[in-house]
């Protein structure tokens, strides 16, 4: 079968934002990555890129990419172009147009993932075209990942494969053409109090849920002071960690002691802030308020978490990025798959064309005038790093 053509940069955006691939963790809205990454695989392999894709264990219609150019993946060094193919959900209703059709009006892009981030592969892919027939002292890589906007279970799996392999990472995340080295991680956990239900007129008859409760939520702010206190980083705009109680949920009526309650917090650390360690330390302090062995506590994970990220800001890409944007590297509030690949000892930057204000709203877009300055940028970094 002849290879079929590239579309030209346009077209390639209006086909990925055609083809739906929404992750959420409700089922009824979870779709699959497979139609995107495979799209991008046709494309790259006509390029000459040698594509495979590893689809997630369990869920055959979910799956990485990885693409590489040149020598073998991760020969010395070499630059890996990452962005995730999936999107959020969307409210249907609220948009003045198709959210998967792309429109054009305002000198913008309208389409569902046109900024977050499915934008940034068209980008990626023009430039790359001149460099196809070119020979490549290291090689280019072109990563799609699947669920980064819920479980980052694509990310996941290429840290237990060790994949892909390569020096330096730009994961294209809508930053406004503005380089990121830093960005706090993200965890949610679940305190699940379970007591004893009984009549209220006598409290000796049952252990309340929620009088348990009220002592963890006052551990908790006690705790987040003394990290406050501990930890802080000038380079965020909130300079200090947060922990924020999000929802409670408890008991049945007034006249009824409560038996169980259930309280979800999450907490965004700072780069140095091991998630592990957190965790150890929550369920140390939480515990040591539990009053009586007629109350039992757990503390559940609702997701794995993602790690806080930092890039030192001597890494040769931070720098050759800052020249080429004419900004200094920064951090973002936002958290990204920045940390998987800096685990697997990427040097790693975030930096895309999009605008964060634009993720996840009704009317995202994408302004055209970001589109030729980033081609440009991304075209420079792999002559950089990859000739």
């Amino acid at each position: 079968m002849a290879p079929i053509a590239v579309p030209e940069l346009k077209t390639q955006l209006q086909q990925l934002i055609a083809c739906p691939s929404v992750s959420a963790t409700d089922p009824a809205l979870d779709m699959g990555n497979r139609p995107v990454v495979e799209m991008l695989s046709a494309w790259l392999e006509t390029l000459g890129f040698a594509v495979e894709l590893m689809p997630l264990p369990g869920s055959p219609h979910k799956a990485n990419m990885i693409a590489t150019l040149g020598a073998r993946e991760g020969a010395e060094g070499g630059l890996i172009l990452s962005g995730h193919t999936d999107t959020v959900p969307y409210d249907e209703g609220l948009w003045h147009s198709d959210p998967f059709k792309l429109t054009e009006r305002d000198n913008r892009l309208y389409g569902l993932g046109s900024s977050d981030m499915k934008g940034f592969f068209p980008l990626a892919i023009e430039a790359a075209r001149s460099f196809c027939h070119q020979p490549l002292r290291q090689p280019l890589t072109i990563l799609a990942t699947a669920d980064e906007e819920t479980s980052m279970t694509g990310a996941r799996e290429l840290v237990k494969a060790g994949r892909p392999k390569g020096r330096y990472a730009v994961i294209g995340e809508p930053t406004g053409l503005r380089p990121v080295r830093m960005h706090k991680g993200v965890m949610m956990e679940s305190v699940r109090i379970t007591g004893q239900s009984g009549h209220s007129s006598d409290p000796s008859l049952g252990a309340s849920a929620l009088e348990a409760m009220h002592g963890v939520i006052a551990e908790l702010l006690s705790l987040r002071g003394e990290w406050q206190e501990k930890y802080n980083n000038a380079g965020f705009v909130v300079p200090v960690p947060t922990l924020n109680l999000g929802c409670i949920h408890g008991g049945d009526n007034p006249n009824r002691i409560c038996g169980a309650a259930e309280l979800q917090f999450d907490v965004r650390p700072l780069p140095g802030m091991a998630l592990e360690e957190l965790r150890a330390e929550l369920k140390q302090r939480l515990q040591a308020r539990i009053p009586n062995d007629r109350i039992h506590m757990e503390i559940v994970p609702l997701f794995p978490g993602t790690e806080p990220f930092e890039q030192s800001r001597d890494s040769e890409l931070v720098k050759v990025a800052e020249k080429l944007t004419g900004y200094k590297a920064e951090s973002v509030a936002f958290g990204t798959e920045a940390p998987y690949l800096k685990s697997l000892n990427i040097d790693t930057i975030v930096l895309g064309p999009g605008d964060i204000d634009q993720a996840h709203q009704p009317d995202e877009y994408l302004s055209l005038d970001r589109i030729e300055p980033m081609v440009k940028i991304l075209h420079n970094l792999i002559g950089r790093f990859c000739l």
